[in-house]
């Protein structure tokens, strides 16, 4: 019988796929990124099942949509009843980890403020717990487990293992600077005090720029959170082997950064700068605007931006030079610690049985079409993200691949090379298998508040084929997307409305809609067999 193979999966955060090396940028270096893809296979048409954090992780970990594993939007909790691949691992004897991020469930502590029907005078809504579909029952488990403030104001807050599957945990809550969560406890230990390190009040002097949310923080390069990532990774696999351990094992090393806020710690604070960056194509367009883009730049230019939240918003040329260049410091950053975990691996003699991976979990704009941050504009730079896959029993070394795939494939793939088979209700394939390579890529977009000249939360649906992207929303104006890849590949010429694509539109709308047919649940399983 083969050796079960080890798993090393490198997940970074908010990453666009353009923003390494290998995948083609002329200026950041990230040789030890550039390596894991010379020794393995790139996949140039990679996506997410939706561009925002918490759902696709929990696309990442199901192997399911957004629509059906529940976690539509950032603050919903993935249900601690869902079947992870992480899960399956473990029950065929798999020891399983996570170091960093998770963010299957919420980091902040606030209630919905937005969706809830109005109740008419005299009429009684129902029950705090029968409020929505499926009731709140407590005893089902605890979705209190990454809030920030318990881990800030509970010295004894602690996750309940195993969490989705992982047998331990060594947790990262929120981004930059300012992470929480085991990491917490951990810098302090090694600076007390440390809270005086943390945020823009406490920065370094030397802070130039005007781009908003970026400050030279005070924490020390072996003290951020980069740092803890990659030594607590070490720090297990070195656990992992002492102890003399014989099964196979899945880490998940999960790096909070390139997020904003942009804090790139001592050197890598200024080894890019703003005038090495390249300009996107899409930056100056002499093009008409779609309204979506319009509105943002509106707000930019009337001043009304929260140049302080999560959403994208309006950004000057300089502002996304230097957003870019602090970008790239983050990701050296991270690429140094990805080598230093490498060279631990192979320094245990584990490499040559340990299958690595990278991949994030959304892009970010990143100057594209005068934006920084992400929403729920379905452009390039925000849902084409990395994936890497190198299994040292394979002989693919530097292959590059361009089939359409994405987020929803990576459970079925490893599983897959576990020689495992996936839960029902599994949506993804494995990468491993000969498969539909021109299949189109479904992209979901739950938007809860206002937006973009919206005037209240939308729901869009994207058809990424091998030369097009279609975008239809649900607002009843009519409103889409549809742009030609091949030659338009900045997206900047929207033809959804243009004469002579009225029959391509149909022909992809009809793809779509059979798409989508084709990701409806399939699970659980019917007993009854007759008609």
């Amino acid at each position: 019988m083969a050796k079960r193979p080890n798993f090393l999966l490198f997940i970074t955060d908010q990453h666009r796929a353009d923003h390494l090396g290998c995948y083609g940028h002329p200026v950041l270096r990230t040789p030890h990124i550039d390596a894991i893809a010379a020794q393995g296979q790139r996949f140039e048409r990679f996506y997410v099942a939706t561009p925002i954090c918490m759902p696709n992780r929990a696309t990442l970990m199901t192997g399911r949509m957004p629509s059906l594993h529940g976690a539509r939007h950032n603050g919903i909790p993935l249900s601690l009843t869902a079947t992870t691949f992480v899960d399956i691992l473990a029950a065929a004897g798999w020891r399983t980890a996570l170091v960093g991020k998770c963010h299957l469930q919420s980091m902040s502590p606030a209630s919905p403020t937005v969706g809830m029907p109005e109740v008419a005078p005299g009429d009684l809504p129902p029950p705090a717990e029968l409020r929505e579909a499926n009731k709140s029952i407590p005893g089902l488990g605890r979705y209190d487990q990454e809030l920030r403030n318990k881990w800030d104001d509970d010295p004894t807050h602690e996750l309940d293992l195993p969490y989705y599957g992982f047998q331990q945990v060594d947790l990262c809550v929120g981004h930059g600077d300012k992470v929480t969560g085991h990491y917490g406890r951990w810098l302090e230990q090694r600076h007390p005090g440390s809270d005086r390190l943390r945020g823009p009040d406490n920065q370094l002097p030397g802070n130039e720029y005007s781009v908003p949310q970026a400050w030279r923080t005070a924490i020390p390069e072996d003290l951020y959170p980069t740092a803890y990532v990659a030594e607590r990774t070490c720090a297990w696999l070195d656990d992992h082997v002492s102890k003399g351990h014989d099964a196979p094992f899945f880490i998940q090393c999960s790096f909070p950064d390139p997020h904003h806020p942009f804090t790139p710690p001592g050197k890598y604070w200024d080894m890019y700068g703003p005038d090495d960056m390249p300009l996107p194509a899409s930056f100056h367009s002499n093009k008409a605007l779609p309204p979506h883009v319009a509105a943002i730049h509106a707000e930019r230019d009337g001043g009304t931006a929260n140049r302080g939240g999560q959403r994208a918003i309006g950004v000057s040329a300089r502002e996304a030079l230097e957003a870019a260049a602090l970008s790239c410091g983050q990701i050296a950053m991270i690429d140094d610690r990805i080598g230093q975990v490498l060279a631990k691996l192979d320094s245990l003699g584990l490499g040559g049985d340990t299958v690595v991976i990278f991949t994030t979990d959304h892009g970010e704009f990143m100057g594209d079409h005068q934006l920084l941050l992400k929403a729920a504009l379905h452009y390039q730079g925000l849902v084409r993200v990395p994936f890497i896959w190198a299994d040292p029993h394979a002989q693919d070394g530097g292959r590059v691949r361009d089939d359409l795939c994405g987020t929803l494939d990576i459970a079925a793939t490893v599983l897959g090379r576990a020689g495992l088979v996936p839960h029902n209700g599994n949506q993804g394939r494995s990468l491993l298998v000969p498969g539909d390579a021109d299949r189109p890529v479904v992209i979901e977009e739950h938007q809860r508040r206002g937006y973009m000249g919206f005037n209240h939360g939308f729901r869009a649906r994207t058809l990424m084929a091998r030369r097009y992207r279609l975008t239809v929303y649900d607002d009843a104006n009519g409103f889409g997307e549809l742009y030609d890849l091949e030659d338009d590949p900045a997206e900047q010429v929207n033809l959804f409305e243009d004469a002579a694509h009225q029959d391509l539109r149909h022909d992809l709308t009809e793809q779509l809609l059979h798409r989508l047919i084709g990701l409806t649940e399939t699970s659980p399983l019917a007993t009854h067999h007759g008609p």
